[in-house]
C-alpha cells in the first residue's frame, strides 16, 4: 500500500515513540540480524549495484557524474564485509539512552536528574555512498531514533537493496514499530518532507555543499551539517620527510574522493628544496596534480613537470580528486592564519616535533578535527571507535566532528520531588542546596 509523505512522517513520529523505550538487549539483537543478513544477501548487493554503476557511466559521459562521485558509489565484498561489521560494532557499545548525565540534589526529598534521551525523527539525506544506508540505520536503532532516508539517484538501486534487506529483518521482530526505518526516492519528495517540523526533529545532509545550502535554506527544521571538507596539513619545519611523506602521501591518495582527504598541503619555507622536491614528486608519481603558490612555481616549475599555478580560488576548493593546492609558508602562525581563512572547519593537521607548537596549532585552528603527525583521514566515526557515524558536522551545536551515538542523542530534565512547591523557597524561606548526588552517600 503506497502512502503518502505526510503519512510516512507521521508514522515515523509514532515509531520514535515506542523506539525511545525499545530494551538494549531488542536493539542489539536486531543490529546482529542485519549484520547476518548483510552477509547473506552479498551477491543481491553486488549485482544491484553493477545496475547503479552502469547507469552512473552513463551519466558521467554526459557530464552529470564526476570520477570521485562513482569512487564513492561503487560497493564492493570488502565493503559489503564492512557494513557487517558496522552493525556488530555498533552493536557492541554502550546504549546511549537512559545515562544519567548530572544529578543535583536541590533540597532533601527534592533530586534533578538529567538523563539522555533520543532525538525523535532524524531525516538524513545523502549522495553517492550506499553504505550510508548501513551507518545510518545502525546508529538510529542504537540511539532510540526513527529514520527517513533519501538517497541520491545515481545509487538509487544499490539503497533500494539494503533497505529491502532491513526492511525484512524489522517485520521479523514484530514488537518493532512500522516507520522504524524509512527510505525515500524521489528528489521531488525532498522540498516537501523538510517542510514536516511537527513530525521531523533534525535533518543532516551528506554530500556536496551545495546540498548542503538547499537544504538549509528551505528546510523548516534544524539542521546539522558539513561545509567542503576543504583541510589542510601543515609541514613544519621540525618535522622528518619520512613522517611528513606517509603521512602527506596518506591524507591526500588514500581515498581522494572523501571529505576527509586533504586538499591544501603548507610547508615551512626553512625546509630544505630538495626534500620538498621529492615530496612533490612522490604525490605526482602517485597521480596528483600539483596546484602551487608563487614561491613553489619559482622554486619548482623548471625542476618538476606539470605543475599548475595556483589560483585565489584553489585554496577554497574540495577536489575530492587526486588535486593538491600546496603553499609555502613563513611560519606556524601563517600556517594557522591561512587554515583559519580558507578552511571549513572540517579536519587539519600539523606534523611537527615540537610539542609547543603542535598544541598552540590544535588549539588556535577553529576546526571540529586537529591533529598532531597524523593523517586527515583518522577523522571518521569507525575509527574514533564510534561504531560508524552518521557524517562530519562543522557545526558548533550539539554535535562536532564526526557524529556517532552521542550526537543522536538529547537530553531531559527529571524533577524527583516529595510534595515540594516552590512558594517555600521565597525569601525567608527553605534554601536550596544544589549538592551534586554524586558527593552524597
Amino acid at each position: 500500500m503506497t502512502i503518502t509523505l505526510r503519512q510516512l512522517a507521521e508514522q515515523a513520529r509514532s515509531a520514535s515513540r515506542q523506539l525511545a523505550n525499545l530494551s538494549t538487549e531488542r536493539k542489539n539483537q536486531v543490529l546482529l540480524a542485519f549484520a547476518k543478513k548483510i552477509r547473506e544477501n552479498l551477491d543481491l548487493i553486488l549485482s544491484a549495484n553493477q545496475k547503479d554503476l552502469e547507469s552512473a557511466d552513463r551519466l558521467r559521459s554526459q557530464g552529470e557524474l564526476s570520477d570521485s562521485s562513482i569512487q564513492r558509489l561503487k560497493l564492493n565484498t570488502v565493503k559489503i564485509e564492512q557494513m557487517a561489521k558496522n552493525f556488530e560494532s555498533v552493536a557492541a557499545l554502550p546504549d546511549p539512552v537512559g545515562q544519567v548525565q548530572l544529578a543535583t540534589r536541590l533540597d532533601e526529598g527534592l533530586d534533578l536528574h538529567r538523563i539522555s534521551c533520543p532525538i525523535g525523527v532524524l531525516l538524513v539525506i545523502f549522495e553517492s555512498r550506499p553504505e550510508v544506508v548501513v551507518q545510518i540505520s545502525a546508529l538510529t536503532l542504537k540511539s532510540g531514533n526513527a529514520v527517513i532516508l533519501k538517497g541520491g539517484k545515481e545509487a538509487s538501486e544499490s539503497n533500494a537493496c539494503l533497505f529491502g534487506i532491513l526492511d525484512k529483518v524489522l517485520k521479523e521482530f514484530t514488537d518493532l514499530p512500522d516507520g522504524t526505518v524509512n527510505l525515500l526516492q524521489s528528489r521531488e519528495a525532498v522540498s516537501e518532507i523538510v517542510q514536516q517540523n511537527d513530525c521531523l526533529d533534525l535533518i543532516i545532509p551528506r554530500g556536496s555543499n551545495a546540498l548542503v545550502q538547499h537544504i538549509q535554506q528551505h528546510s523548516r527544521v534544524p539542521v546539522l551539517a558539513h561545509a567542503d571538507g576543504i583541510c589542510h596539513v601543515y609541514w613544519d619545519q621540525s618535522a622528518s620527510l619520512s613522517k611528513a611523506m606517509e603521512i602527506i602521501i596518506d591524507a591526500k591518495t588514500e581515498y581522494p574522493a572523501v571529505c576527509n582527504a586533504m586538499e591544501t598541503l603548507l610547508i615551512h619555507e626553512q625546509i630544505p628544496e630538495n626534500e620538498i622536491k621529492q615530496l612533490l614528486t612522490k604525490l605526482q608519481e602517485a597521480g596528483v596534480e600539483i596546484r602551487a603558490c608563487s614561491a613553489i612555481m619559482k622554486k619548482f616549475s623548471n625542476k618538476l613537470n606539470g605543475i599548475i599555478h595556483a589560483s585565489e580560488q584553489d585554496w577554497k576548493t574540495e577536489y575530492t580528486d587526486l588535486i593538491l593546492s600546496v603553499r609555502l609558508v613563513s611560519s606556524h602562525e601563517e600556517a594557522i592564519g591561512h587554515i583559519n581563512h580558507y578552511g571549513s572547519g572540517h579536519t587539519d593537521a600539523i606534523i611537527t616535533e615540537d610539542r609547543s607548537i603542535a598544541e598552540k596549532f590544535m588549539d588556535q585552528v577553529d576546526a571540529a578535527n586537529v591533529f598532531w603527525n597524523a593523517s586527515t583521514r583518522f577523522a571518521d566515526g569507525f575509527r574514533y571507535g564510534f561504531g560508524a557515524e552518521v557524517g562530519v558536522s562543522t557545526c558548533k551545536t550539539h554535535a562536532r566532528g564526526p557524529v556517532g551515538l552521542d550526537g543522536l542523542v538529547i537530553y531531559k530534565y527529571k524533577l524527583y520531588g516529595s510534595g515540594q512547591g516552590v512558594a517555600r523557597y521565597h525569601e525567608g524561606g527553605r534554601q536550596y542546596l544544589h549538592q551534586p548526588l554524586s558527593r552524597l552517600n
